[in-house]
């Protein structure tokens, strides 16, 4: 997670805040979703509709995480892992643009971003359930299997290849940015003219505040935990 902490003043729960000669209120609602914590925010002139908006935000995050979770089998991206080292799989428009975008990703930065790393999920795991270090052998089987390059894309047939059985491709990198910018899109789309998505750290916003005022974004201090070292404000733009 982003050492970064959103603030909205004088919001704390879910509420209607009146600005702008009231014209616009704030809805807000806070939940788990692609196992994160992610905070919705909408800036409506009707309460009621901002209450439905922050619905589809949600239903639409749901929406991705079926696309590109890799614990879902039923996912387009656990059927293209199953089938590393087997065949290609033909994928949705959304899906396989979002892999071309992964590997222009890796080739600008010479491989430092590279959604194959999922194959070494069999020997380092973060979820404190590891008893042991894995064994150098283990790395290094894993680690033949890493390499943005061994995934081929057929954008005639759309189909997404990983040609070495034991491949993985994750989006836990910026699946939760995705998800974001792609809620931002529904609800502008939906002419919701303000809001903030936040999704673990990973931060939209568009327009302003009912009140008129920008977006703030405080940035943790690096010495001193719980404490702001300065803060930015976020106008149309992602963190």
């Amino acid at each position: 997670m982003k050492s970064l902490v959103v603030l909205f003043f004088g919001i704390l729960t879910m509420t209607s805040v009146c600005g702008q000669a009231g014209k616009y209120v704030t809805v807000k609602r806070s939940l788990k979703l692609m196992d994160s914590s992610f905070d919705l925010t909408v800036v409506v002139n009707n309460e009621d509709i901002g209450y439905i908006n922050l619905e589809e935000a949600i239903a639409e995050v749901r929406r991705i995480e079926r696309l590109i979770s890799s614990w879902d089998p039923a996912s387009e991206t656990s059927e293209i892992n199953r089938n590393a080292g087997v065949k290609p799989v033909k994928v949705s428009l959304e899906l396989f643009k979002l892999i071309e975008r992964s590997i222009q990703i890796s080739e600008i930065t010479n491989g430092a971003f590279d959604i194959t790393i999922a194959a070494m999920d069999g020997v380092w795991k973060f979820d404190g359930s590891m008893s042991a270090f894995p064994t150098p052998e283990q790395i290094s089987s894993a680690v033949s299997k890493v390499g943005y390059k061994k995934i081929a894309l057929d954008k005639v047939e759309n189909t997404v290849f990983l040609k070495e059985k034991g491949m993985k491709i994750g989006f836990g990198a910026i699946g939760k940015g995705y998800a974001a910018d792609k809620v931002k899109e529904l609800l502008v789309s939906k002419q919701v003219p303000a809001g903030m998505i936040n999704a673990s750290g990973d931060i939209t916003t568009w327009g302003t505040k009912a009140t008129g005022e920008k977006w703030l974004i405080g940035v943790d201090h690096p010495r001193s935990n719980g404490k702001i070292f300065t803060w930015l404000p976020l106008i149309e733009s992602s963190v």
